[in-house]
């Protein structure tokens, strides 16, 4: 079983981000079963209105019948790792993970719980996704050959009680696509997914975003794939490609046998 993160510096426009995945899904390696994350606003990588015209509702829409297809031609697990949706009778949207198995079906959902409303010291300065984006309500699992997923985007990856929820529920596979920026990026991201990884004893997939985008925004890239003893497997410092790694579940069941912290923690 392998697990996979694509990597982007995507732009405004969907058939040039289009162009980019496809480039990188040509050149998967042949073992299946495969997972294969892609990173937060691989779709469309903008402002506000861009954000608002995009949107699709869930299980509708050019971007999701080509993610399908994506899944169903190279029969692979796609995580759509965020993009616009649709709230119906609401001038918000939500930021959401869809999750395709290999015949192309939706398998599930997720809408980003914890928005990015924040100052940052780089050329961008002020982030407030609350202006465009309703959070989600409900943390989410979905079954798969890798085990449970447990999803999450971005800004979520702050609040450990997330990833400790997804545990206990049974999460074997952490997801976390993002865009996280190259100030925050070089302080905090490698400590946090690692600490995800180890503190929950799963596989930790992270898609970030890498480099300058026609906005200006520089994010960090470093999109890798974390073992449950919070080993980086592999990993990609910036600019657009693949990374690629194994899954052992006999590692994660001898660690939680030898080690349960799960079962020990007792402020719950």
């Amino acid at each position: 079983m392998w697990l996979a993160a694509i990597q982007l510096v995507s732009g405004r426009n969907w058939q040039d981000n289009r162009e980019q995945i496809a480039a990188e899904l040509a050149l998967l390696p042949s073992e299946r079963p495969l997972l294969v994350l892609l990173p937060e606003n691989f779709a469309l990588f903008g402002e506000r209105q861009g954000y608002l015209d995009g949107a699709e509702s869930i299980g509708e829409g050019p971007i999701q019948q080509q993610l399908a297809e994506w899944a169903r031609d190279y029969g692979i697990w796609l995580v759509a790792g965020a993009m616009p949706t649709t709230i119906a009778g609401a001038d918000h949207i939500h930021t959401s993970t869809l999750v395709f198995d290999p015949s192309g079906e939706r398998k599930g959902h997720y809408h980003k719980i914890h928005l990015f409303d924040v100052d940052v010291a780089d050329n961008h300065g002020r982030y407030r996704e609350s202006e465009t984006f309703s959070p989600g309500e409900e943390p989410v699992l979905v079954d798969s050959p890798f085990g449970p997923l447990g999803l999450s985007i971005c800004y979520d990856l702050r609040f450990p009680e997330l990833y400790r929820r997804l545990a206990r529920a049974g999460a074997r596979v952490l997801l976390v696509p993002a865009a996280f920026t190259a100030v925050t990026g070089e302080a905090h991201w490698e400590p946090l997914l690692r600490a995800r990884a180890i503190e929950n004893q799963c596989y930790l997939v992270a898609a970030n975003q890498g480099g300058t985008h026609e906005t200006g925004r520089q994010t960090w890239g470093h999109s890798m794939v974390i073992d449950p003893w919070g080993r980086v497997l592999a990993s990609l410092d910036s600019g657009r490609g693949t990374v690629l790694a194994p899954l052992d579940p006999g590692l994660m069941d001898e660690l939680q046998r030898t080690m349960p912290v799960l079962s020990h923690a007792r402020l719950l």
